[in-house]
């Protein structure tokens, strides 16, 4: 199954402590979690999702980049 979030307009650090919890509140039956942060206001939201040492979910397999900017694919065990 496949889940969206999108955490535009938040700060880095509410945002970081958003998608945590919300990966950890995910059903088993979740795979992939699209993370809609946008690319225009800056890429403080994009950096953060893509960069392992800022987002440290167990759950996180991979990132996957896609043709949208604005967007990230969060892969999960």
């Amino acid at each position: 199954m496949i889940v969206e979030i999108d955490i535009h307009g938040l700060t880095e650090q509410i945002a970081i402590k958003t998608l945590e919890r919300f990966i950890v509140n995910c059903d088993k039956s979740v795979s992939e979690i699209v993370v809609i942060h946008g690319y225009r206001s800056g890429s403080a939201l994009k950096d953060m999702v893509r960069n392992p040492n800022k987002l440290r979910s167990n759950r996180v397999r991979r990132r996957k980049l896609t043709m949208n900017q604005g967007e990230t694919i969060l892969e999960l065990y």
